[in-house]
């Protein structure tokens, strides 16, 4: 089954076919740096981060993949003045807040440009648009561009919304003709820093929210990418914005449209005024990372996924299922092989494949795991469903400890102390096999006998 993905503009499935064969390029809307991460932040960020392995390693392709950091905003300079710091020091800690945390649930990338960087590409972004007759310097002679929503007929087209249903400012504010025009670039102000403004044609002023995007990912992707993903909630407007500039401005723009899901608490939509917040530290006070990735990836990407103590305690309890097959079977086996996409079962590629459907890929890894705890309690073997359970694991980004990789020499030195005991048990030298059995306890080994073999775990 060739990769199947639902295309949020479309709303449809579609086949996925990259621009460029071999290789994908995948732009995801990051964090403005503002305050410290939400579970709706980790929730896009594993989403995207499972789209991005699956397309590596099930299906070979070389990913890049950019998540962008957001890090010159209203919010920004209103919060770090409230807090009486330096805005640009605000931002650099959350963003650290961030990047601690994707690292800690696996789901880092190497591609993380920052707004502030790409204030050039923006200006040079707005000027084409100007020079298109898709913008215009503010009538109030402020120093606000605009964007003319007027002027482009598809406005509208990614959220399948017609502009005369949409509700835009009260009046045609801050210079604007139309009250649904959205700021390009915004002229500074006097209660604002020195250091939140950059020279312009139009005056000093600092970019508006969605010229970011579509500036960053021509000058980083170019004109045309495979994907476009980022949470529902920045559908509209803020897509939707960056979809009609970029096409007005010229280029093709993303060949692809993905959103995932927003979280729920106990089936409410979270929010300040419901105070039902949950937050990063809460939520790794219930589960360690493996866990919080695990239930982060247990309802499809484009569901809802609800949040209770009691489905962080599911994922916890399946996680433990998992690594302790993973235990038990490299005592036994104690071959730990490279990924191999050859060992991943039919039905998690199926699902996979089928719009990263990662709940049925769980699901398939369960079944794996299954068949190996009865290959290990029957004495058969036990290799084929570890490799199996490793990959996946792989792909779904989910760690094994550690501790569970065993040295090839102790495994070896361990494996021939258990089989000197099992001739003493036949012997019935039952003081030398006392003996090995301390020995192993000393060495950190423990062991249990089953009626067909004995098997050996480390303590710790």
């Amino acid at each position: 089954m060739a990769l199947q993905i639902f295309d949020s503009k479309l709303q449809s499935i579609r086949a996925f076919s990259p621009l460029e064969a071999g290789k994908v390029s995948l732009y995801v809307c990051g964090p403005t740096v503002q305050s410290a991460p939400h579970v709706g932040h980790l929730r896009s960020a594993v989403a995207f981060d499972l789209v991005a392995r699956w397309l590596r390693l099930g299906h070979g392709l070389d990913v890049r993949m950019v998540r962008n950091v957001t890090d010159i905003d209203d919010k920004i300079l209103v919060n770090a003045a409230e807090q009486g710091v330096d805005w640009q020091a605000l931002a650099r800690d959350v963003e650290e807040v961030f990047n601690q945390v994707y690292e800690s649930i696996n789901a880092s990338v190497e591609l993380r440009p920052h707004a502030t960087d790409h204030i050039a590409d923006m200006i040079e972004l707005i000027e084409l648009l100007i020079s298109r007759g898709h913008a215009y310097a503010a009538t109030d002679g402020s120093g606000n561009v605009f964007f003319d929503v007027g002027s482009w007929p598809n406005y509208g087209e990614l959220t399948n919304q017609k502009l005369e249903n949409l509700e835009g400012e009260a009046d045609a504010s801050h210079g604007r003709k139309n009250p649904h025009d959205f700021a390009l670039w915004k002229s500074t102000k006097a209660d604002e820093p020195e250091s939140a403004a950059w020279p312009s044609p139009w005056g000093k002023g600092r970019p508006g929210w969605h010229i970011e995007c579509s500036a960053m990912t021509r000058a980083i992707l170019g004109e045309k990418f495979d994907i476009h993903g980022g949470g529902l909630d920045l559908r509209f407007p803020h897509h939707e914005n960056e979809l009609a500039q970029s096409r007005a401005a010229g280029f093709e723009f993303a060949n692809y449209w993905m959103h995932n899901g927003l979280v729920t608490v106990g089936g409410q939509k979270m929010s300040k005024s419901l105070g039902n917040g949950v937050s990063v530290e809460e939520l790794f006070e219930q589960g360690n990372a493996n866990a919080i990735r695990y239930w982060l990836g247990s309802a499809h990407y484009r569901t809802t996924l609800d949040y209770s103590p009691e489905n962080i305690a599911d994922a916890v309890g399946a996680m433990s299922r998992i690594q302790n097959f993973v235990k038990r079977a490299s005592a036994k086996s104690s071959t730990w092989q490279k990924f191999s996409a050859d060992a991943l079962p039919q039905p998690f590629v199926y699902a996979m494949n089928n719009d990263f459907g990662v709940p049925a890929a769980l699901a398939a890894l369960h079944d794996s795991v299954r068949s190996g705890n009865a290959a290990l309690d029957s004495g058969g073997d036990v290799a084929p469903h570890l490799a199996s359970v490793l990959a996946m694991l792989e792909v779904l980004g989910l760690a094994v400890d550690e501790a569970l990789e065993v040295d090839e020499e102790l495994a070896a030195r361990v494996g021939s102390l258990i089989e000197q005991r099992r001739a003493a048990r036949d012997n019935k030298d039952f003081a030398l096999a006392d003996q090995i059995r301390d020995e192993l306890q000393q060495m950190g080994v423990s062991i249990e006998d089953t009626p067909t073999q004995t098997t050996w775990s480390l303590n710790g």
